[in-house]
């Protein structure tokens, strides 16, 4: 059982830059494919960002093309702990950011995803 909590959302100006933390819970973090979902109001949850589980070809990590060169995803598996650093902060950006938790592959679809977290709200003013 792996438990997600995340942290570090709030409101931030356009332009600006925010880090998501997800903390998990469990001593097989490594093992674990993670995920960054949004889901904006009256819209559907969508894949944001994921980073592979890590293996002996190092933390791969993959984004939608909506937010590439914006966000990073990284992972400190000694803290057992995925990142999400935010850059250039978009209105549109404005969302609940749900941290997801997978064993094994790396996924983009939220259904392949076992473990989430309660989620974090981001607020972007122009």
């Amino acid at each position: 059982q792996v438990q997600l909590v995340e942290s570090g959302g709030g409101l931030v100006q356009a332009g600006g830059s925010l880090r998501l933390s997800c903390a998990a819970s469990g001593r097989t973090f490594r093992w674990y494919a993670m995920g960054w979902f949004r889901q904006a109001p009256g819209k559907e949850r969508e894949f944001a960002a994921a980073v592979s589980w890590s293996g002996y070809s190092g933390d791969n990590t993959y984004y939608v093309d909506s937010v590439k060169g914006r966000f990073t995803i990284s992972r400190d598996n000694a803290k057992n702990t995925v990142y999400l650093q935010i850059h250039s902060l978009k209105p549109e950006d404005r969302a609940v950011y749900y941290c997801a938790a997978r064993y094994g592959a790396v996924a983009d679809t939220g259904d392949k995803y076992g473990y989430w977290g309660q989620g974090t709200q981001v607020t972007v003013s122009s």
